[in-house]
């Protein structure tokens, strides 16, 4: 996992803390926040937010440049034109706000009380302040300094990242390596320059680099990056474009190619044989069509989707048994009653609810999943068919289960 998307909703748990439950033993819901903002080992930025290791702040400070010149940031934060963003109209809200953090030593956007600020329509804010806040933050001259509830509490940069890292690569490096980290990211990239990005939901290169990449760059950038042996070619079945993985990933391509677990892969305790686990909504590895590209697992997070035209829920996470995408839940947990509601399950193939090894991982998977919950009870009344219900009702030694 290069990067930790973050996202602040709270059904069941947050995306983050379920990503990370999917690949951590003994995980507990919010450890990384202690990495974050208390050892400053990563830092939370960009309009895809995430959190990214602290040593590559140099990188991403030469992306934070160039938003600072982009014309389109002062339109989409401000709807507003790039020079009346930090000309007349905005300048003295940006500079009260730069002015206030330096005073205080931290700010949050529940310092400034809505009826003493001038309203605004921005999808990051109803008030000039909470926008200005988070232009400061896209630009690099804030940094967040701690959440409180999620929301971002911010600071100096200068009081948040070590002094030596405060600064920029070269615009060559920073574009070498983000490239790089993409492609490490998604694993397998099409690095191209426009367009949607291809069969598997990857961003193109102008997007990342925040920058005008042409085809033709492009290309260059495709051919250097195989004759120095960084990336190599790959034929993706069912898929029409070729694709690019780094080429110390060639080794474990073909392991898996050959039907084989690469040995780096090894668990370090149980396995998704022995245990199903439940995927993050935002889990890259089925996200942005990847699943049904790669995995024929067609899964879309519904949570934007309106109610009467959800399949599955608004919540819906996807199980993964063994190598295999076999179902999907939609959960959430009452902490009130420290009960965790599944509230569905649908399976890929009907024949896997009466699978006795996946059952047995299913209860397995579920069991550590309460504990990374802190769940007491599990509410299954609203699950189909019967035997799956009354099975992850023995969770409760047997109550709180309907008998039709």
């Amino acid at each position: 996992m290069e990067y930790l998307q973050l996202d602040p909703l709270q059904i069941v748990a947050r995306s983050q803390d379920l990503a990370l439950h999917s690949r951590v033993i003994d995980y507990s819901p919010g450890m990384w926040e202690g990495l974050c903002y208390e050892e400053r080992k990563f830092f939370d930025w960009g309009g895809w937010l995430a959190v990214r290791p602290m040593d590559e702040l140099p990188h991403w400070r030469v992306i934070m440049r160039r938003q600072r010149r982009d014309p389109r940031i002062g339109r989409v934060l401000f709807f507003d034109s790039y020079r009346r963003a930090l000309g007349r109209r905005h300048r003295q809200v940006i500079e009260e706000m730069l002015t206030e953090v330096r005073a205080k030593g931290t700010v949050s956007n529940r310092d400034f009380a809505i009826h003493t600020r001038r309203r605004v329509e921005s999808y990051r804010g109803r008030k000039d302040s909470a926008v200005a806040l988070y232009y400061l933050w896209r630009v690099g001259e804030l940094m967040t300094h701690h959440r409180e509830r999620f929301e971002r509490v911010y600071g100096l940069a200068e009081t948040i990242a070590p002094a030596h890292l405060l600064r920029e690569s070269s615009d060559e490096e920073a574009d070498a390596f983000i490239i790089r980290k993409t492609i490490a990211f998604y694993g397998l990239h099409r690095l191209s320059a426009g367009g949607s990005g291809g069969d598997i939901g990857n961003p193109v290169l102008s997007r990342l680099l925040r920058r005008t990449v042409k085809a033709k760059e492009t290309a260059r950038i495709r051919e250097r990056m195989l004759s120095q042996g960084e990336i190599v070619e790959v034929n993706i079945e069912g898929l029409k474009n070729v694709h690019y993985a780094l080429a110390g990933d060639a080794n474990n391509l073909r392991e898996v190619s050959a039907g084989r677990v690469p040995l780096a892969w090894n668990p370090y305790d149980t396995t998704t044989q022995e245990e199903v686990t439940f995927l993050s909504p935002l889990d890259i590895v089925t996200a942005r069509d990847r699943g049904r590209s790669l995995f024929d697992f067609d899964y879309k997070w519904e949570v934007y989707v309106p109610a009467p035209q959800r399949k599955y829920g608004y919540y819906a996470l996807p199980i993964l048994w063994d190598d295999g995408f076999v179902a999907r839940s939609d959960l959430k947990f009452e902490r009130a009653s420290n009960t965790l509601v599944v509230c569905g399950i649908w399976f890929e193939d009907r024949k896997t609810a009466a699978n006795v090894a996946f059952n047995d991982a299913l209860i397995r998977g579920v069991a550590r999943f309460m504990r990374f919950l802190g769940a007491t009870k599990v509410d299954a009344n609203a699950v189909q068919p019967r035997s799956i219900r009354k099975l992850l009702s023995s969770l409760n030694g047997g109550s709180n289960t309907r008998n039709d």
